[in-house]
C-alpha cells in the first residue's frame, strides 16, 4: 500500500493533480500497518509499504524516516519508489536505510530508470524488483498489429501464424 493519500493515479503522470497529491501522515501510516499486521492470518501475506517521498519530492531525508517508521509497525517490505532516469538516488536510500535497519526488504519499481541491471540492482541491497508494466506494454504493439491485419484482410487468417494457438490458451484454465 502507498503513503500517498487522494487521488490515486499512477506516480509517473506529470499533470496539475500530481502537484496536488500529499502523504499520509507517518501515524497515520503506521496505524494502517498495524492493523493489518494484527489481522493478516499468514504470514506469507507480506506487508508491502510503499514510500512516495521521492516521488513528490519530499526528499531522501523524509523517504527514510518514513520507512524506518513504517518497519518498525510491521512492514515486511519497503518499496521506495522514484521517476528519476538513473538508479542513484535509489541506491542511496539502500545504502542509508541498510545503515538504519539491519538487512531490510526493500523492492524497487525500475519503469524509468529501465537501463540498469539486476546485478547492480543486487549489488545495491535491494531484494525485489517489480516490472510494473512492461508486459502490458508489449501486448500493445502486438494487438495493434493483429487488428490491422483484421482489418487489412477483413479475415484474421492472415495473422493465426503469429498467435498463440487457442487449444495452448485454453490449457492454462484446466
Amino acid at each position: 500500500m502507498k503513503d500517498k493519500i487522494g487521488l490515486k493515479q499512477n506516480s509517473l503522470f506529470k499533470n496539475k493533480l500530481q502537484k496536488k497529491a500529499k502523504q499520509d501522515s507517518i501515524i497515520n501510516f503506521c496505524k494502517k500497518i498495524k492493523e493489518i499486521k494484527r489481522v493478516r492470518k499468514n504470514v506469507d501475506f507480506l506487508i508491502i509499504a510503499r514510500v512516495e517521498s521521492l516521488i513528490l519530492k519530499m526528499g531522501m531525508k523524509d523517504a527514510l524516516k518514513r520507512s524506518k517508521k513504517y518497519h518498525q509497525a510491521g512492514a515486511d517490505v519497503i518499496l521506495i519508489h522514484s521517476k528519476e532516469k538513473n538508479p542513484k538516488e535509489i541506491f542511496m536510500f539502500s545504502r542509508e536505510f541498510n545503515k538504519i535497519v539491519k538487512n531490510p526488504v526493500i523492492a524497487i519499481v525500475p519503469s524509468t530508470y529501465s537501463k540498469v541491471f539486476e546485478e547492480e540492482i543486487i549489488k545495491n541491497k535491494i531484494k525485489i524488483v517489480i516490472y510494473a508494466n512492461q508486459l502490458l506494454r508489449s501486448i500493445y504493439p502486438s494487438m495493434k498489429n493483429t487488428a490491422k491485419s483484421i482489418l487489412l484482410n477483413q479475415r484474421s487468417y492472415n495473422i493465426e501464424k503469429k498467435l498463440t494457438k487457442i487449444s495452448e490458451i485454453i490449457s492454462l484454465f484446466k
